[in-house]
């Protein structure tokens, strides 16, 4: 996977339902880096919702499909703010 460099970061709870190769083709993006951790301290949301940090703000939907598409609208609001 591309580490990208960090310019726009998406951050995932181990113990949730995304996963990181879940965001592989957003992460092909040279500016998006993808960040796996034990744990991202947003107790309980990781067993409700699939969801995910992007630089900073809670991401989150009832399915993984509908999470990737905010996700991937989130990133491309970052990259254009960098513009």
């Amino acid at each position: 996977m591309n580490e990208g460099l960090g310019l726009v970061t998406i951050e995932v709870c181990d113990y949730g339902s995304l996963t990181v190769q879940h965001l592989e083709k957003i992460a092909r993006h040279p500016e998006v880096a993808v960040m796996n951790y034990d744990c991202l301290n947003v107790c309980g949301m990781c067993s409700l919702k699939p969801f995910a940090i992007v630089n900073g703000r809670r991401v989150f939907a009832n399915t993984i499909d509908a999470c990737l598409e905010k996700i991937e609208h989130r990133v491309n609001e970052e990259l254009k703010a960098l513009q």
